[in-house]
């Protein structure tokens, strides 16, 4: 009796039930789209943040550089031998570690042992300025004045009728290369800053290659440095051999040339230090309370999470996916909110439509909880059909936003210390630098389960208004609306 009402009352009100299901898609569909597009602003985020950090890194620990003493300077100095020569080839270069403060190799094992921390992986960002070039050595030449003339002598006043000698030509042509040297632990290439990139030429380094003297080159500055697999190439007088180029998995590569971790030690004088530690956390829903473990345990360090890093970024990435987080989101809820309410209000005025109806109805023997069940499971299956338009609409929205793939733009800030990340931490980025990434809008399985209890909630709301307001209607109301 039920099944055969409902079909009966819904096929005779057939404008009413589209209205409200209509109504009710169109708040759903704009649900689905913001958290579609939502998902796919996380998705890009953390495109960006995984060219920063790397696959698998949750946050970075480092320590901040302290204030250089009085007096002293940390600038970058040149010394280059005198010659005699009239042209001689000079060429010096300058190692420095980059980012923080340099840290202990001891504290990677004692970061690793904290609670909540799955791996931890030490690495040492340098920075090399190559100045290459030549002297010029001027020429003296005196010159002669007339007879007649007289020119004053030396401290003594005597005259003299020579002119005293002139340097005439010289000077110094130089070029200056800066480029950036990250230390690898060959033994955990998984996390660290080689774990941004791949191998597109060549191999990477090996677990035996932890003294090796060789090296992998990022794809842009193999271009235009002319680099090929099997090209040695010197850094303050060792000579290394490319084994390897890698290309960033997103974005422009931070780092120019990888070493294993001892190496770079070496070469920056630097030996069992470290400038970051990139830490792999148990849970990724627990990274916030792992760093106030590392925070708490060790003294002194920097922890910075991809959370902290995501406050970096600029861009219309960072404009589109605000816009998205507030206005889209508030949006979706107002619109939803309304959606609900004309639902209600189009059930109840259907509901005092049909008093003649339901006065019958209990006059013939229908207690008030089966008129209330009447019109409850009509609200429901309004919703349900609302809801069912609504995911159609929504996955063609989304489906359209992946289809379009409209290109935003990431602008990666340098922070203030020339490590990059907050804190100094980060690998070798010095300067912004602009990503470009497509938008895409996946729809998950859980926005459909959202957008099906949003329908049983809207036809809840719907069925429950006019179902009150139907329980409540007497049998003498049949009779006094019969004309």
């Amino acid at each position: 009796m039920f099944g055969i009402y409902l079909k009966r009352e819904l096929s005779r009100r057939k404008k009413a039930a589209l209205v409200i299901a209509m109504g009710l898609a169109l708040g759903i569909a704009l649900v689905i789209t913001v958290n579609s597009v939502s998902a796919g602003m996380t998705q890009a985020q953390g495109k960006v943040l995984k060219s920063l950090y790397g696959l698998g890194t949750d946050m970075t620990v480092t320590k901040a550089r302290s204030a250089p003493k009085a007096g002293s300077s940390q600038g970058p100095n040149f010394q280059f031998d005198a010659k005699s020569s009239s042209s001689t080839r000079q060429s010096s270069d300058r190692v420095m570690t980059q980012g923080g403060q340099a840290l202990a190799s001891s504290l990677v094992t004692k970061v690793a042992a904290q609670k909540g921390v799955a791996a931890a992986v030490g690495a040492l960002t340098l920075n090399v300025t190559k100045v290459d070039g030549s002297f010029t050595q001027g020429k003296a030449k005196s010159s002669t004045s007339g007879s007649g003339s007289r020119q004053q002598g030396g401290p003594g006043g005597s005259s003299s009728g020579g002119g005293q000698p002139q340097v005439q030509g010289g000077g110094a042509s130089f070029d200056v290369n800066s480029y950036s040297v990250a230390g690898v632990d060959v033994t955990h290439q998984e996390l660290g800053p080689l774990a941004t990139s791949k191998i597109t030429s060549g191999k990477t380094f090996t677990s035996s290659q932890t003294t090796a003297k060789v090296a992998v080159v990022s794809a842009s500055y193999a271009k235009s440095k002319k680099y090929k697999v099997g090209t040695a190439f010197k850094i303050s007088g060792t000579t290394y051999t490319v084994i390897g180029i890698a290309t960033p998995d997103s974005g422009d590569s931070t780092v120019d040339v990888f070493l294993p971790l001892k190496q770079a030690q070496t070469l920056g004088d630097a030996k069992n230090k470290v400038t970051t530690i990139y830490v792999k956390a148990t849970d990724s829903k627990q990274i916030s309370t792992v760093k106030k473990e590392i925070q708490s345990n060790i003294s002194g360090t920097t922890v910075t999470t991809s959370a902290d890093l995501a406050s970096t970024v600029s861009g219309s990435l960072s404009t589109a996916s605000d816009l998205a987080t507030s206005v889209g989101k508030w949006l979706s809820i107002a619109v939803l909110a309304a959606a609900f309410l004309v639902a209600a209000l189009l059930t109840s005025s259907a509901v005092s439509r049909r008093v003649r109806e339901f006065g019958t109805l209990k006059a013939l023997g229908w207690p008030s909880r089966k008129v209330t069940r009447q019109v409850v499971g009509e609200s429901m299956v309004n919703g349900l059909i609302g809801g069912a338009l609504g995911i159609a609409l929504g996955l063609a929205a989304a489906y359209a936003v992946t289809a379009i793939s409209p290109k935003l733009t990431a602008q990666l800030g340098s922070t203030g210390g020339p490590g990059g990340g907050p804190g100094g931490g980060g690998p070798g980025r010095q300067s912004a630098s602009t990503m470009e990434i497509a938008l895409s809008a996946p729809v998950s399985l859980t926005t459909i389960a959202l957008a099906v209890a949003l329908a049983v909630t809207g036809g809840l709301i719907a069925g429950a208004m006019g179902g009150w307001r139907a329980s409540r209607m007497r049998p003498a109301d049949a009779l006094r609306s019969v004309s």
